[in-house]
C-alpha cells in the first residue's frame, strides 16, 4: 500500500508538522492543550540512550523518525492483506478496525449499548463522552516518561475507548484490529475503564499486510479496573519484520479486582515495550502471560513492573521466549512493594529457549521490597534446545523440523495452560508453529 506515502509536500514530525496536525483535528480544547504540553515535552527531550537503564541493551541507531510521516486523517484507506488470527469461530460482542492509526469501522451489540457500555473510536468518544475520557486519558502514562511517550501523547491520531458501567458483564469478547501498511505510521492509544463489578474480554491484534512490511508504531495502553472488576486482555503483536514498535502499557487494579493479561510478540524489526501493573487496592490480583518468538535479527525488549501499593495483593508474571537465528530478547522484570503493602504475594519468571548458537537472551529479574511479611520470588532460565530430544523424535519417524516444533510447543505449554480463552490458545499455537523455521 503506497497511498499513505504520497504526502510529498508535507512535513514530518516537526513544529510545522505538529501545527498542521492540530489544524486538521476536531478535538476538545482540553485535548488540544494536552497535546501542546506534550509536544513541548517532546521537543525538550532527547532520544533514549545507553545511560537509561531501560534502554542500555537497546540499539536505536537504525531508527530515523524523519523517514515517517504523520498520517493525514483525510486520506484514510484500508490496509489490504493484514491477517486476523484471534477470532476464528468466536461470537463477538463488538469490534473496532483501525488502519494506520485511524478507526475505519466500529460496532457494538445493542444489548451492551443499552446497558451504558461505550466502545468505539477514542477521538469520537473524547467528544461524545468528554467527562469520561478526560478523567482517565493519559493519567497513567505521563508524557515525560521518554520521548516516545511524549510524541504519542502529542500526536496520537485515534484509538479505542471501552467503558463498562458498574456491575455490567460483557459476556462476549470484544475485538480490536490494528493494521499498519508498509512504510506507514500508527500513533494510537487504547483506553479501557471497568467500573466496580464490571467484566469484559478484549482481544487486540496488531498486524501488517506481509512479513516483510515496515512502518513505525508508537502507542499506549491504559487500563483502569475499579473494585471487584474483572478483565481478560489479550494483545497479539505481529507487525512486519521491518517495522519499529514502541509502546507504554499500564494497568491500575483496584480492590479485589483482577486482570488476566496475555501478550504475544512475534513481529517487528525492533520492539521496546514498557509494561506496568499497579495494584492499588487490597486484594487486587494480576496474572500476566508473555510469549515472545524472534527470528532473523529481531530485537524485542520488555521492561515489566509489578507494583504493590496495597496489602494482600497477588501478581504473577510468566514470560517465555524462543529465539532463532541472530535474534535477541531482553526481559527486565521488577517487583516493587511499597511501604504498608504487607501480605504481598509476587512472582515473576522468564524462561528462554535458544534454537541457534547466535541468538541471545538477556534476563534481568529484580526485587524492591519496602514492606515486611511478604512473599516475593523470581527466577529465569536460558538454554539451547536439547539435541537428545530431537534425536529421540527423529528416531520415531519425525523430521527435524517437526521435532523442533513439538519441543517449542511443549516449551510454551505452561503458558497455554494459563490462558482461559480457547480461540487464543489455538491461534497462538498456529502462529508459533508458523514461526519455526524449516530445519530439514
Amino acid at each position: 500500500m503506497t497511498s499513505m506515502l504520497t504526502q510529498t509536500d508535507k512535513v514530518g514530525f516537526n513544529q510545522l508538522g505538529f501545527e498542521q496536525f492540530l489544524e486538521r483535528r476536531i478535538d476538545p480544547v482540553w485535548i488540544t492543550e494536552l497535546r501542546k504540553q506534550s509536544w513541548e515535552t517532546f521537543q525538550s527531550m532527547g532520544w533514549p540512550d545507553s545511560r537509561d537503564e531501560n534502554w542500555m541493551r537497546s540499539d536505536l541507531r537504525g531508527f530515523k523518525l524523519d523517514k515517517y510521516l504523520p498520517i493525514n486523517e483525510t486520506e484514510t484507506q484500508q490496509v489490504v492483506g493484514a491477517p486476523v488470527r484471534l477470532i476464528e469461530g468466536v461470537d463477538l460482542g463488538g469490534s473496532i478496525r483501525m488502519d494506520n492509526g485511524l478507526v475505519t469501522s466500529e460496532s457494538l451489540d445493542p444489548k451492551y449499548a443499552a446497558k451504558g457500555v461505550v466502545f468505539g473510536s477514542l477521538s469520537r468518544c473524547a467528544r461524545d463522552h468528554a467527562d469520561l475520557v478526560k478523567k482517565y486519558l493519559h493519567k497513567q502514562i505521563e508524557s515525560g516518561v521518554d520521548r516516545f511517550a511524549a510524541l504519542e501523547a502529542a500526536m496520537w491520531t485515534d484509538g479505542q475507548f471501552l467503558y463498562v458501567p458498574k456491575n455490567v458483564v460483557i459476556d462476549k469478547p470484544l475485538h480490536i484490529e490494528c493494521a499498519m501498511g508498509d512504510g506507514c505510521t500508527d500513533l494510537s492509544h487504547t483506553l479501557i475503564v471497568l467500573e466496580e463489578g464490571a467484566e469484559a474480554t478484549v482481544l487486540l491484534e496488531s498486524n501488517s499486510p506481509s512479513e516483510t512490511s515496515g512502518g513505525c508504531h508508537i502507542g499506549g495502553v491504559e487500563m483502569e479496573l475499579e473494585a471487584r472488576s474483572n478483565l481478560r486482555f489479550v494483545g497479539l503483536q505481529d507487525w512486519g519484520n521491518a517495522a519499529w514498535h514502541f509502546a507504554h502499557k499500564r494497568a491500575r487494579i483496584g480492590q479485589d479486582a483482577n486482570i488476566q493479561w496475555t501478550i504475544a510478540a512475534m513481529g517487528s524489526r525492533f520492539a521496546q515495550v514498557d509494561q506496568q501493573v499497579h495494584l492499588v487496592g487490597p486484594g487486587a490480583s494480576s496474572h500476566v502471560n508473555g510469549v515472545l518468538f524472534t527470528r532473523g535479527r529481531q530485537h524485542i525488549t520488555y521492561n515489566t513492573i509489578q507494583r504493590h501499593a496495597a496489602p494482600h495483593c497477588n501478581s504473577d508474571f510468566l514470560y517465555k521466549a524462543v529465539l532463532q537465528d541472530r535474534s535477541r530478547t531482553v526481559w527486565r522484570g521488577m517487583i516493587k512493594v511499597d511501604v504498608g503493602a504487607d501480605k504481598t504475594d509476587g512472582y515473576q519468571r522468564n524462561d528462554n529457549l535458544l534454537l541457534s548458537d547466535h541468538a541471545r537472551a538477556d534476563s534481568i529479574p529484580g526485587l524492591e521490597i519496602l514492606a515486611d511479611d511478604v512473599r516475593c520470588t523470581h527466577g529465569s532460565t536460558s538454554g539451547r534446545v536439547d539435541d537428545e530430544l530431537i534425536f529421540y523424535a527423529q528416531s520415531r519417524g519425525f523430521t527435524r523440523a517437526e521435532a523442533i516444533r513439538m519441543i517449542v510447543t511443549g516449551f510454551f505449554q505452561q503458558i497455554f495452560d494459563r490462558i482461559t480463552i480457547e480461540s487464543v490458545r489455538e491461534a497462538l499455537g498456529v502462529a508459533i508453529a508458523r514461526q519455526v523455521r524449516q530445519y530439514d
